[in-house]
């Protein structure tokens, strides 16, 4: 934001050395990766609405979500299955059993369906 692009700032940084570099001109926060996490995390229903009491207490919830997020959370970015499934190509099977199914369900109940199944 703008205390990272402040004259005072960018005279420090080159008073000690340090170049600034940002992804796009004027923009300190374009990294997608992070932003997503911190997205995720805030919006998880665990998510403390007071925040934490100690720095114990954070990281000891980010090993709890964590613990959840790989094995449990299907993520829609990849189509509603677990990291756990997805890294080591476990989802294939998954996916081609749900094709399956829904093709079953689309030749019993073709009114349902307006186009192609999604998968």
């Amino acid at each position: 934001g703008a205390p990272m692009k402040s004259f005072t700032m960018l005279a420090k940084m080159y008073e000690l050395g340090v170049c600034s570099s940002f992804s796009r001109p004027r923009v300190s926060n374009d990294n997608p990766y992070p932003e997503s996490l911190f997205r995720t995390l805030k919006y998880c229903p665990e998510w403390p609405v007071d925040g934490f009491s100690n720095i114990s207490k954070a990281r000891e919830w980010v090993h709890s979500f964590i613990r959840w997020y790989n094995p449990q959370h299907r993520h829609s970015g990849i189509k509603f299955v677990t990291p756990e499934q997805r890294h080591p190509g476990l989802d294939k099977g998954l996916l081609k059993q749900r094709e399956t199914v829904y093709e079953a369900a689309r030749c019993l109940h073709p009114e349902r369906w307006s186009g192609k199944t999604n998968n």
